[in-house]
């Protein structure tokens, strides 16, 4: 090859190159809220979540680990486990939103009357829905404002309760990996 043609070759391949570059727009640096960056957090939580209660056959919602196998007599099934999150969403949207929870929370565990793996799932669902709805209302000029702890006397802020979903959920959310693997089977997040 000779000097004019490796000459024109770079010539051309870097006229590619900017034109390349001028047809990619430089992406916009995203302002990103507090709402939009508490409802991720809780969407990170759902999306780990769900698929975990959902892998579990419904004849296993019923599993608790053995009590001759560690420290866990008297700890919550895999179906209890569902529930109370479900349950706690509930309470901490409706905290959020300072107003009754929508449903019947049955202190912390969810409704006695939701047995079958599909109502479980469906009030688990249901309970991440109105989560979304509480932190849509959470804004820079209230994030920090407090609203009645609904754990007892005092107050908390709207941010630590849109927090301590994704805390709790995500300490729960271990335990019930547990107990899949416990039965065979791989939780979603980890496949």
């Amino acid at each position: 090859m000779t000097t004019k043609a490796i000459g024109r070759f770079l010539w051309g391949f870097l006229a590619l190159a900017v034109i390349a570059t001028a047809q990619n727009p430089k992406p916009t640096k995203e302002h990103r809220t507090v709402t939009m960056v508490l409802d991720r957090l809780t969407t990170n939580l759902e999306n780990d979540f769900v698929p975990a209660a959902e892998a579990m056959p419904e004849d296993k919602y019923s599993f608790a680990p053995p009590p001759t196998n560690g420290e866990f007599k008297g700890v919550r099934t895999f179906g209890e486990q569902i529930k109370h999150v479900a349950a706690v969403n509930y309470i901490f949207a409706a905290a959020i939103l300072s107003e009754k929870a929508p449903v019947d929370v049955g202190d912390e565990s969810g409704p006695a009357s939701i047995t079958s793996k599909a109502d479980v799932l469906k009030y688990l669902k249901d309970s991440f829905a109105y989560v979304h709805k509480a932190i849509a209302t959470i804004n820079e000029k209230n994030v920090v404002e407090t609203v009645r702890s609904p754990f007892g006397e005092g107050s908390v802020s709207r941010l630590g309760l849109a927090a301590s979903v994704a805390a709790h959920g995500y300490d729960h959310y271990g335990q019930m990996a547990i107990y899949l693997r416990m039965n065979g089977i791989v939780p979603p997040a980890s496949r």
